[in-house]
């Protein structure tokens, strides 16, 4: 295994950033990123830090009567000859500089030097975020030990332009099924085309208005979409199945149950198999803890149109925020950056917001 160099959290929050790009941690393979993290935080007397499996949380236990969680994944997509990091005017090139080390750095630098803040703090590091749902590391401390969650609010690093995303959009895939009936290509007369039919799934998406609710003052914009199609046998065969896939991405002002219901609805009279789900996330900004937040920012919150895991917390009943750095339209890309000025102001107004 690679030895790295360790983590200095007192380097400064964008050469922290950087180093932490420099080492690699895609999905499933985070341990010497989680090893060095973990032995730079059992260096800092204020933090209680625990570990479950690659996964660390670090808390304050100060008796406040207000305790925030902020967190960040570990992991990062597949590289893409975007590795070690590189510096360009104000921009941090790498790996996993945008989604999410900028914000990592972050939560790390906030944990050394933030030794008496005005609220309890508890800072979660964690990971396989990048993959299926059942390996992901916050979801599993939920299962296993989720006093470790408890907060009053929870702020989620992602990138967010290093301003406040609220809640998040559920996601819901479903398999549109349209029957036909095989027949020899030469005599097409006698069966039934299963793809030309999946016309008819087409032109109601085509025709679909979708909503666009607005929870807590911010609009969210829903989203029913073709994300694929499959169908046919043989070049001489006429097909007897088409299947299109969709994608529902909807508002957090409606559940799982009825986000099923509403697709069921769209497409009536065709076999519909729900293939994957998640839920959305209200943006909470009624609570106490949220509010002073966005007021400590300064900046007017904006809908979160997408999935994180702010719907883990959530589920918990946790009201919780995306702010981090970079641009979300950036992630996964082989020029991946972040803005080393984001980086810096989402590290100054975390600061001045947990020691005002």
């Amino acid at each position: 295994m690679t030895a790295f160099p360790p983590l200095d959290l007192s380097a400064g929050v964008v050469d922290l950033a950087a180093a932490l790009v420099d080492v690699p941690s895609e999905s499933h393979h985070e341990q010497p990123l989680a090893d060095a993290v973990e032995a730079a935080l059992a260096q800092v007397p204020h933090l209680e830090v625990v570990r479950h499996a690659n996964t660390l949380v670090a808390r304050t236990t100060l008796g406040r009567p207000e305790r925030v969680l902020i967190g960040g994944h570990l992991d990062t997509v597949p590289a893409h000859d975007n590795l070690p990091h590189r510096v360009e005017g104000d921009l941090l090139f790498g790996l996993g500089s945008c989604d999410m080390k900028g914000g990592v750095a972050v939560a790390l630098a906030l944990a050394a030097e933030v030794a008496e803040p005005v609220r309890d703090v508890t800072y979660v590091f964690y990971e396989c975020e990048e993959v299926e749902a059942r390996f992901n590391g916050l979801q599993a401390l939920a299962d296993v030990l989720p006093g470790l969650l408890e907060a009053d609010l929870a702020i989620l690093m992602e990138p967010s332009n290093a301003g406040i995303e609220a809640g998040c959009q559920g996601t819901l895939r479903a398999e549109v099924a349209v029957p036909g009936r095989r027949a020899h290509s030469a005599r097409a007369w006698l069966g039934v085309n299963a793809i030309h039919a999946a016309g008819a799934v087409l032109d109601r998406l085509a025709s679909y208005e979708p909503r666009r609710p607005v929870i807590d003052g911010l609009e969210y914009r829903e989203g029913l979409s073709a994300v694929g199609i499959r169908g046919g046998v043989a070049g001489n065969v006429i097909p007897d199945e088409c299947v299109v896939t969709v994608n529902y991405r909807f508002a957090p002002d409606r559940s799982i149950d009825e986000a099923v219901e509403h697709v069921r609805a769209v497409f009536d009279g065709f076999a519909v198999a729900i293939v994957d789900q998640a839920p959305g996330a209200l943006p909470g900004l009624d609570r106490p803890a949220a509010a002073d937040f966005v007021s400590a920012v300064g900046q007017q919150p904006n809908a979160k149109f997408g999935w994180t895991d702010v719907a883990r917390f959530s589920a918990l009943g946790i009201p919780a925020l995306n702010f981090g750095p970079g641009d979300p339209s950036l992630a996964h890309t082989r020029d991946e950056h972040v803005p080393m000025s984001q980086i810096i102001a989402c590290h100054e107004h975390l600061r001045a917001w947990l020691t005002h």
